[in-house]
């Protein structure tokens, strides 16, 4: 079984930013994969990472479902042209996989996921999780998608009411499946 994690959103509830990895999340296991979601509110009760209050306890099963994945999904909005501090602090948690034998995202596709009010901060903040996935060992995937929020992008029940911002993020979410599956055949053959 093909595993995905995907983690993001906001300190608000419901953001629009959740909501898309939501629907990527489910184009994944639509795809076959079993996907396990850690969204703005989980990331919100995570302590700074290695400061006074973090636990190792916390965080530990995100942790572990990334240990365990194939791939993940990242979702993060565009503050000030770049990443917020909640989603910057999940992907600092990583650390805590760099002595594993595949360590950080290495052999991991990542498909990647911003939102921001302007096009400029959303391409920025997609540019800036490249890096992140770079430094990190994982494989973006091709396609990244850059969404332009709004009032009314998503309907009350989640379903994404533009057709550019939902092909974009039905794309990333098949691409991080193929690319999981593909890493995953992989190893297999080793």
């Amino acid at each position: 079984m093909t595993r995905i994690v995907a983690l993001g959103g906001t300190v608000n509830p419901g953001s629009s930013t959740e909501q898309a990895l939501r629907l990527a999340a489910s184009v994944a296991a639509e795809g076959g994969a079993e996907v396990t979601v850690f969204g703005g509110e989980y990331l919100t009760a995570l302590p700074h990472y290695l400061g006074p209050l973090h636990d190792p306890s916390q965080g530990a099963e995100m942790v572990a479902a990334v240990r365990a994945a194939d791939g993940l999904l990242i979702a993060a909005p565009g503050y000030h042209g770049t990443i917020s501090g909640v989603v910057k602090n999940a992907l600092d948690y990583l650390e805590d996989l760099s002595r594993d034998e595949r360590p950080y995202l290495d052999g991991r596709a990542v498909g990647l996921i911003a939102t921001a009010f302007g096009d400029q901060a959303s391409m920025s903040t997609l540019l800036t999780m490249r890096a992140i996935t770079h430094a990190l060992r994982g494989w973006p995937t091709p396609m990244g998608a850059t969404i332009r929020t709004y009032r009314g992008l998503f309907s009350p029940d989640g379903e994404c009411l533009d057709e550019r911002a939902r092909g974009q993020l039905e794309l990333v979410g098949k691409q991080v499946v193929l690319g999981a599956k593909s890493f995953a055949a992989g190893r297999d053959l080793a």
